[in-house]
């Protein structure tokens, strides 16, 4: 196992025990103990974690406003699947607007390497993930949001505006039954809010935390979506949202061998 991937399996098994130990890991994952405080102490200089003796606890979330390290951990397996089920739906679209989300960019790293792909994104990351691809990258500029690596603002905006697009994938914080699709901060919803209006296809990519969850601004209703696509299966009352809005739901569940 490769350390970044014993890394996301620490900070999986902290999200669900909130609390590991580093002889548990050690035995795990078949390494030395101090292999596991290497990890953790990394983990902990990414403020992700806290150390304490003989292990680390998880550290607790600043209201909606996780950095975009801390978010790519959260939930990484489901939002892999999600990116990968999400590259093969739009396989025959060349412009393609993406936000600035871990799962968006989750996808992009199946989209690089395809030749006749136009991407339009707000991540700042995206613009070093996309370097050794054949895709064609526009950056929208605009002001950083450092904790989520996003350009926002007017100058993003009026960049947006001056393109068409495809489909847009985007990701959100937060899904009410009523109130939709919901994002923690209101720069972030302005700009997702413009690439759905520059999209033929709007695609909204959700994996199950987002499920019940509030947060502060209001991306859009459900009407505006053709097509949700998450990594597990929803209550029977969403399903009923999704039909009645005429939401496509796909569930990109795990591979059965």
């Amino acid at each position: 196992m490769l350390g970044i991937e014993r890394r996301k399996a620490i900070m999986e098994r902290l999200k669900k025990d909130e609390k590991v130990y580093v002889r548990d890991l050690a035995r795990d994952f078949k390494v030395t103990e101090e292999t596991v405080r290497r990890d953790l102490e990394r983990l902990e200089k990414e403020d992700l974690l806290s150390r304490n003796y003989g292990g680390a606890v998880l550290k607790a979330p600043v209201a909606d406003a996780l950095s975009f390290t801390r978010r790519t951990f959260v939930n990484s397996d489901g939002k892999e699947r999600i990116a990968k089920k999400a590259a093969n739906l739009i396989s025959g679209s060349s412009r393609i607007m993406l936000d600035a989300g871990t799962t968006a960019l989750a996808l992009l790293t199946y989209l690089k390497g395809e030749r006749g792909i136009t991407v339009v994104t707000n991540s700042a990351r995206a613009l070093t993930l996309a370097s050794d691809g054949v895709i064609t990258i526009y950056s929208t500029g605009g002001k950083l949001k450092q904790h989520a690596l996003a350009l926002t603002g007017p100058a993003a905006v009026k960049t947006i505006r001056g393109y068409n697009a495809d489909v847009a994938c985007i990701a959100c914080k937060g899904l009410d039954l009523v109130g939709g699709v919901l994002e923690s901060d209101e720069e972030e919803a302005v700009i997702k809010q413009e690439m759905l209006s520059r999209a033929v296809k709007k695609i909204l990519l959700a994996d199950n935390t987002k499920f019940d969850k509030a947060a502060f601004a209001v991306i859009a209703p459900w009407d505006t979506f053709d097509m949700i696509i998450t990594d597990e299966e929803p209550s029977t009352e969403w399903k009923e949202v999704f039909a009645r809005h005429g939401v496509e739901l796909v569930v990109a569940g795990p591979e059965m061998d």
